[in-house]
């Protein structure tokens, strides 16, 4: 285990959010499960490009909010659309500029680096204007923040 490692708080699903969050990332896994009371597991940890994470089923005393997020750097247009699809299936919930709450309650920013990009840029009145369209955006539109950046 890492020194630091982030823990999810659930309710009752966090090995289904695991499996869940697995599914989505290529060479992401399963790392394993503690058996909790009644065979139902306690937790599941998961490891993302080496980064592990930790569901517990801690009950319905905590939930989780916005105030922590994972941030998913994107390559491109296509992966932004993979992940925004399949982290909204069965109940979750867009925001703007490329949040979202999946079905489980995490929240999630599935960012392009094209967005990072144009924000960044030495040209403040370019990244001024992709920052504008960025929020008006939900799911981040590439192709719109570049329109935007170049002022067409």
């Amino acid at each position: 285990m890492k020194k630091v490692t982030t823990f999810l708080w659930f309710n009752d699903r966090a090995e289904e959010a695991a499996r869940f969050y697995v599914s989505l990332f290529k060479g992401a896994e399963l790392v394993g499960s503690m058996p909790g009371p009644g065979g139902k597991a306690m937790s599941a940890t998961f490891r993302v490009d080496g980064q592990e994470f930790i569901c517990f089923n801690g009950g319905p005393h905590y939930a989780l909010t916005p105030a922590v997020s994972l941030f998913i750097d994107c390559e491109d247009q296509a992966e932004v659309d993979s992940l925004w699809e399949k982290l909204l299936a069965d109940g979750g919930l867009p925001n703007q500029c490329g949040w979202l709450t999946d079905k489980f309650g995490l929240c999630w920013q599935v960012i392009p680096k094209k967005l990072m990009e144009v924000l960044s840029s030495p040209d403040r009145v370019r990244a001024g204007r992709a920052m504008q369209a960025m929020l008006q955006m939900q799911k981040i539109d590439v192709a719109g923040l570049q329109k935007a950046y170049d002022g067409a």
